[in-house]
């Protein structure tokens, strides 16, 4: 079994020497990034092992600044050599660059100090027999819950690891750890051209708190046969109610508008909004980056930033923008320890689960998927193709599979009526199911 503590120390007395290096070279300034990584992933379809994967990487990620000059090279291969040629690369490009007043580390006094364990380290032995075994249960359990099934996708079973070492030549250096567990499975249910597809999975950091096998073979079935004879929606105006797992893809669109490199770039629908309404009142969105086995918990940004908990979003106003360093430098702002996105966002929500939101909506649709990729996010216009359930009186009637959703997402962000409390606990964006008031619904009715 790998021992982090070494592993980071090794790392870290690495990391040391390369900046000595680049400094040697003339850099002013120079950061970097080295990881090691290991992992497992089997696959089964129909009782059958079908792929054994082991993986082992590492990396080195380099950027230097000559002045405000700046460049980067990487390399997967951590052999002195090339490493060497690695650092000669990415100096002699910054020679050759244009000075760019916003380049630069992130400031020395935003460095973190503090480096709390989250208990992100949670490591199995890369036993195959072992995932195998879990895999051919899930979908055993998965085949067997409903004679409808009439095929698998199969599923998957992983584990894997990652140690890491951000250092700069602030003096800084902080390392991490993680481990990541996950199984899945994907099943079809009907015949000819009434089959249907449908999946689900689990992920943590530790392998104890996965749903089990067999629960996660009951729900994809379940979720598979339930789409079974759709019929087209009705066309028109209608509350619409994305589950947890596809709303996340809503508060994913309010980053990308407010994050440093649309803002810098004016391309955002929700420009100069610091201080005005996103989201309705009542509604908070807060960054939880020191949450103990959190998806994205982090002491520290991409650049050695102290992370902390701070509100994006209070009582449906935008108290800040998502910066790092160089973004912040561009709109006049310091950064929020957000270099490399966000860390655990959680959206206020709710008493009322699912099926009460359901109850509560009366006529409309529950969107269980969405495709294609029909968003502007200069105007905020949102057309997207989806599937789920047509409700009435509060009840689901039946599956839909071709309906097309559209609206702008300044004005369903606005119209968000009711956050529930099925919080999807897979992500680091923690949210439950969200219902809008209105949306254009395009179905064959």
């Amino acid at each position: 079994m790998v021992d982090p503590a070494s592993t980071q120390a090794r790392l870290s007395e690495l990391a040391s020497q390369v900046l000595d290096r680049c400094r040697t070279l003339g850099a002013s300034q120079a950061e970097l990034a080295l990881s090691e990584d290991a992992g497992l992933s089997v696959g089964v379809r129909l009782g059958e092992v079908e792929t054994i994967e082991y993986t082992r990487d590492h990396g080195l990620s380099l950027t230097v600044y000559f002045g405000q000059r700046k460049a980067s090279a990487s390399t997967a291969d951590l052999d002195p050599a090339s490493i060497q040629a690695t650092i000669d690369q990415a100096c002699a490009i910054a020679r050759h660059t244009e000075d760019d007043a916003c380049a630069g580390l992130a400031d020395a006094a935003l460095m973190a100090r503090e480096f709390p364990d989250f208990d992100l380290w949670h490591p199995l032995p890369m036993d195959a027999d072992a995932a195998i075994q879990r895999a051919l249960a899930c979908e055993a359990a998965g085949r067997d819950a409903d004679r409808r099934i009439a095929n698998s996708e199969g599923a998957n079973a992983a584990h894997g690891h990652s140690i890491s070492v951000y250092a700069n030549s602030h003096g800084f250096i902080g390392a991490e750890c993680g481990t990541s567990h996950s199984l899945s499975l994907s099943l079809i249910a009907g015949e000819g051209e009434q089959m249907q597809r449908d999946y689900w999975y689990d992920a943590h950091c530790h392998q104890g708190l996965l749903q089990s096998p067999e629960e996660i073979g009951r729900r994809a079935a379940q979720r598979t046969v339930a789409r079974l004879s759709p019929r087209p929606a009705p066309t028109g105006s209608f509350p619409v109610l994305f589950s947890a797992e596809v709303a996340r893809s809503l508060i994913g669109h309010l980053l990308g508008a407010v994050s440093g490199g649309a803002l810098y770039r004016r391309a955002s629908f929700l420009l100069d909004h610091l201080g005005k309404p996103v989201l309705p009142r009542g509604i908070d969105l807060i960054e939880r980056p020191h949450l103990v086995r959190g998806h994205r918990s982090a002491a520290f940004d991409a650049e050695g930033v102290a992370t902390r908990e701070s509100a994006l979003v209070r009582d449906g106003v935008l108290e800040r923008y998502v910066l790092g360093s160089y973004s912040a430098r561009k709109l006049g702002l310091e950064s929020t320890a957000n270099a490399g996105g966000v860390h655990n966002l959680q959206i206020s929500t709710g008493t009322d689960d699912m099926a009460a939101l359901i109850r509560g909506m009366g006529r409309g649709l529950l969107v269980t998927e969405l495709m294609g990729q029909g968003v502007n996010t200069i105007t905020g216009d949102y057309s997207r193709g989806a599937a789920g359930f047509w409700v009435e009186n509060g009840e689901i009637a039946f599956p839909v599979d071709e309906a097309t959703i559209a609206g702008n997402l300044k004005d369903m962000l606005l119209g968000i009526e009711a956050v529930g409390a099925d919080v999807d606990t897979r992500s680091h964006v923690l949210t439950g199911s969200i219902l809008i008031g209105r949306m254009m619904v395009a179905g064959g009715e």
